[in-house]
């Protein structure tokens, strides 16, 4: 190992161990809850959902983590604490949608791969179904939310709706396929990826967040905004999960076509980046608004980035490895030189600065929507320190 190789591997382990320790500290004060936001941008305290929420794993996927580095078994214990409320998500229809992969990926089918387990099996195996099930085979697409009865605007909005972060659950879907051999876990994954493709993923490699289809005639309608500046805009995280996503397709699949994909939308993304490297929360934000950054949209980009090199490296591409590995590390320095909070011991989570939903801050005046600790970019910032020091077999 030369010096620069030598002093980048320290410098990787000395954030990796900054995480556990902060995980280690925190997670009595966690207990068996599952964080779903920060309390603020100053107050880096997590809030809880009040019953369910889809962030419900990330910790958990967290805890799974420092268990494979450690071996500890009170991080394993920890993490099960959770699989009585998992039980109880695919027992609530109204909770069921298609994060079940950001749900079981990160607990059960982490719990089964590290551990053997068979009942983590069973379950994660019941989530895969249940996602499956979600899967409209006339329109070629899973559908995102679930219509409630209590809500009419919203029920008629997320019919035939499709969003860009499904691309993180089709991994969930993979897995199944390969412990069940059942065709139509990787057919529905597949056929979901290239609607994606078709239609969220836009000419210039830019990305919608949702996208609609005529749910009687499963038409294709136009793409729209949830949590972006617009319908046209650029959602930075949106444009993340692109990446992240089908880096990891193709990782799965083999199919090098999706690398592509993520490749074209990381170029589009360079483009707009800043000159810090972390993303602000659209990518075509007006000069005129509140600059705000969203580190979870570094932090998953990251991590897809480090998988998007590794695919290039079994191409037998080193200089493209290279390049994307480089970009990777770039993108996960600038959150530990300027975000990280593992060095306070008041902090709980571990990155500041993240942007959940500024729209929405918006209209409930909730300041921690566009600025606090979000659970999924501490995950992804996690995954993307271990991504960076060699470990390939991870949960998805």
């Amino acid at each position: 190992m030369n010096e620069e190789k030598k002093k980048q591997f320290l410098y990787l382990e000395a954030i990796k161990t900054d995480i556990i320790n902060s995980i280690e500290r925190n997670a009595p004060v966690i207990g068996s809850r599952n964080p779903m936001i920060g309390a603020g941008p100053t107050d880096h305290t997590w809030v809880y959902p009040e019953d369910y929420f889809w962030t419900d794993s990330f910790w958990t996927g967290q805890l799974w983590f420092a268990y494979m580095i450690t071996g500890k078994d009170e991080y394993k214990n920890m993490a099960r604490m959770r699989n009585s409320h998992l039980n109880k998500i695919l027992d609530t229809p109204l909770w069921l949608n298609h994060d079940l992969g950001f749900e079981f990926s990160l607990s059960a089918v982490a719990d089964y791969k590290l551990t053997g387990c068979k009942e983590a099996k069973a379950l994660g195996l019941k989530a895969a179904e249940a996602l499956r099930s979600r899967f409209n085979w006339h329109g070629n697409y899973i559908l995102a939310w679930t219509a409630g009865s209590g809500n009419k605007a919203h029920a008629e909005s997320v019919q035939g709706k499709i969003i860009i972060d499904c691309m993180e659950n089709l991994s969930l879907l993979m897995w199944a396929y390969q412990e069940t051999c059942n065709e139509s876990f990787k057919e529905v994954a597949i056929r979901h990826a290239e609607t994606t493709m078709k239609y969220i993923i836009r000419e210039d490699y830019s990305t919608y967040h949702t996208y609609d289809f005529d749910p009687a005639t499963n038409v294709p309608v136009g793409g729209k905004t949830h949590q972006g500046y617009a319908d046209e805009s650029c959602w930075s995280r949106g444009q993340a999960w692109a990446i992240h996503g089908y880096a990891q397709l193709a990782l799965i699949t083999g199919d090098r076509k999706f690398a592509e994909v993520s490749e074209k939308c990381t170029e589009y993304m360079l483009t707009k980046i800043t000159d810090d490297f972390v993303p602000v929360w659209d990518y075509l934000l007006p000069e005129n608004e509140i600059q705000y950054k969203d580190t979870s949209a570094g932090a998953v980009t990251s991590a897809g980035l480090f998988i998007l090199a590794d695919l290039f490296k079994s191409y037998g591409d080193l200089e493209k490895y290279d390049y994307y590995r480089g970009l990777a590390l770039k993108m996960l320095i600038a959150l530990r030189d300027n975000y990280d909070l593992t060095d306070d011991i008041h902090a709980q989570g571990l990155l500041s600065d993240s942007a959940s939903s500024v729209p929405h801050a918006r209209l409930r005046d909730q300041e921690n929507l566009a600025n606090a600790m979000l659970p999924y970019g501490d995950y992804y910032y996690f995954e993307a320190v271990l991504r960076a020091l060699g470990h390939k077999d991870l949960f998805w």
